[in-house]
Order: C-alpha cells, then structure tokens, then sequence
C-alpha cells in the first residue's frame, strides 16, 4: 500500500471572535477527514469563501488568532518522524519549517520583499534550513534556479524589475529550494496569462517529480485540477463533500456540486448554454442544517435538511458526502471531459 504522509482526522478550525460584547464563531473548516499520499499532487477546489485558504492554513501551521483549532489532527509522517501541526511547539514547527513542510503563496507581489533583492531573500528563506553558507550555498542555489529556467542575475533584482512570470518562477525556487518533502501551492497561476500559466503548472510538476515530493495543489480553476492532479477534494462550506481520482471526478462524479463545477468549464466549439446554481454559498457563521448544499442542491430530498451526510466509499478511491449520490448523472460528456483534461 502506498504509505500517508499526511493524515487529516476531524479537523474542526474556527475564526472565534468577541467585539464590543458580541461573540461570533465562523465554522470554516468544519469536521475534514483526509490524507495525501507520497509523491502524489492532491487538487483542492471549491468556490471562493468555501474554506479552502483557512484549510490549508491548519496544513501549513500558519494558525493565527481569531482562528483556532477547535478539534482533530493533521499528523505529517515525515523522514523526521511523525509530527502534528496543531499541537507542535513553535522549535518543533521550525525545525520541519522550508526543510520538509513548504508553501508556495497566492500572488509573488505579496510574497517577495519589494525593497530586497531576490538574492536575499532567498537567504532569508534557505540559507538557515540548508546549513550551507559561501560557495556551497551559492551552488545549490544555482543549480535551483538553472532548473527553474531562471539566470543567475535574477539574484541581484528586486521584485518588480522582474514580469509576473519570472516572480511566479522565484517563488516557486524559494519554496523548493530545500527539497521539502510537502508543498502547499495556493492558487500559483493567479493573476497569470495562460501560456505563462501553463508554464509555470509544467514547472510544479517537474519539481515535484524531481524531488518526489508530495503536493496540496489549490485552485477554483477545474481545468487545472484535470492537467495536474492525482486526486481531487471538492470543499464546501467548511466541509470536504466528494473526493477521489481526478479522472473520475470528472467523467463519474457523485456529487451534484461537483457535477456543476465540472459542467461549468467551458469548452472550444460548444455553444450550449452553461448550467447554473440558484443561490449562493451559505455563511459559514450560520451554516443551515443537515447537508450544507442542499439548499442550491436540485436533488436534494427532506432528509437532505435535517441530516448529515457522512463522506462514504462510493467507487474504488471515491468518497461522496451525498445521500443520494446513486442519483447524480455527469452533467459533462464523456468526449467533453477528455477535452478538458487532454
């Protein structure tokens, strides 16, 4: 069997705010079970303000207040040895920190320091976790960025003499640099036309199987998850509702929120008008009861209202949280699906 490296058990992460006397909880991540495996790329998709930022921010041991986590485990099974992030003291975090456990952040601008030249900031982030200084340093750094089709002046730039393509590439080199064993990508490609896009979604995977890492790729874009993922996790409001391999997602999904996001991309040569969702997603402060899609859900029953569906085995490496999963047809053709993910 093929062994875990990341196990994710109950996970229960809340924004918990008091002002001004009012107290608020906003459920953003609500009772997720989960895991990745070695060498693998996992998709996370879902639409804005579905949780999957706040998710990945437990992933990432980046929990800071008014969030907090309320229950569960994220356990990592490091070469290390195992470590959770939500009980690991700050030395434990920063020990596994760029060395095993990396993130590559939405948008460069925000990432990079635009009054400090790249070079630095890839000491800031490498030189400490690599334990190499002068030539040996340099080296490794070197041969990173010859990887990443960058030259070697990009080190004597600052962020905003570089295009949008070639920061994308910098931020990609910081968060690989040390090899990690676990990448977080969030939403790289933002903001990026698509033949740079493209190249830089060629570049996560080729680092990735160069180093044999295992990645948590997150993105609202299904066509991405269709060219880049092994499995794909489909979140919403706060909970994981479908998840399995990315090819039957999308030609056998067993979800109906997964069958329209699939059915929402748009395809060369088709005309026909795009099926669309009535309502908008719910608040995550004041979820309605039972499953939380049913109110947009076409099939949903009364049971769908009171009761809620636990994420069960469906299909060999499928899980589905829908009490009527047996009932969702693909909204996409089998010949328009290849076309997405060719």
């Amino acid at each position: 069997m093929t062994q875990d490296i990341l196990t994710v058990e109950g996970l229960k992460a809340y924004y918990q705010m008091n002002y001004f006397g009012v107290s608020r909880e906003v459920r953003a991540v609500d009772d997720i079970t989960m895991t990745v495996r070695k060498n693998e790329i996992y998709g996370i998709a879902g639409e804005s303000s579905s949780g999957k930022t706040s998710f990945i921010k437990v992933l990432a041991a980046a929990i800071r207040p008014p969030m907090r986590v309320v229950d569960g485990s994220v356990k990592f099974n490091f070469k290390s040895g195992p470590i959770d992030v939500t009980t690991a003291t700050p030395q434990q975090l920063d020990a596994i920190r760029w060395r095993s456990l990396s993130y590559i952040m939405q948008g460069s601008m925000s990432t990079l320091n635009p009054v400090r030249r790249i070079g630095k900031t890839f000491e800031d982030f490498a030189k400490r976790p690599l334990a190499a200084s002068g030539t040996p340093y340099r080296e490794r750094v070197l041969g990173h960025l010859e990887r990443l089709k960058l030259p070697a002046d990009v080190l004597n730039a600052y962020p905003h003499e570089l295009s949008g393509g070639m920061r994308q590439r910098v931020t990609i080199g910081l968060a690989t640099v040390c090899h990690p064993e676990f990448v977080i990508a969030d939403e790289p490609t933002t903001a990026l036309d698509v033949v740079v896009q493209k190249e830089v979604l060629g570049l996560i995977r080729e680092i990735q199987q160069d180093m044999g890492s295992s990645v948590v790729f997150v993105t609202h874009d299904m066509s991405v998850h269709a060219n880049m993922t092994d499995r794909v996790g489909i979140i919403y409001a706060g909970r994981l509702v479908e998840e399995g391999p990315t090819r039957q997602m999308f030609f056998a999904p067993k979800h109906p929120y997964t069958a329209h996001l699939v059915a929402s991309l748009p395809r060369i040569g088709d005309t026909t008008q795009r099926p669309a969702l009535e309502g908008r997603p719910p608040s995550l402060a004041n979820p309605p009861q039972g499953c939380r899609f049913h109110p947009r859900c076409p099939l949903a029953i009364d049971k769908c209202k009171t009761e809620v569906p636990p994420l069960i085995p469906v299909a060999n490496d499928h899980r589905s949280a829908c009490w009527r999963w047996q009932d969702v047809a693909p909204l996409v053709k089998p010949h328009q699906a290849h076309g997405v993910m060719a």
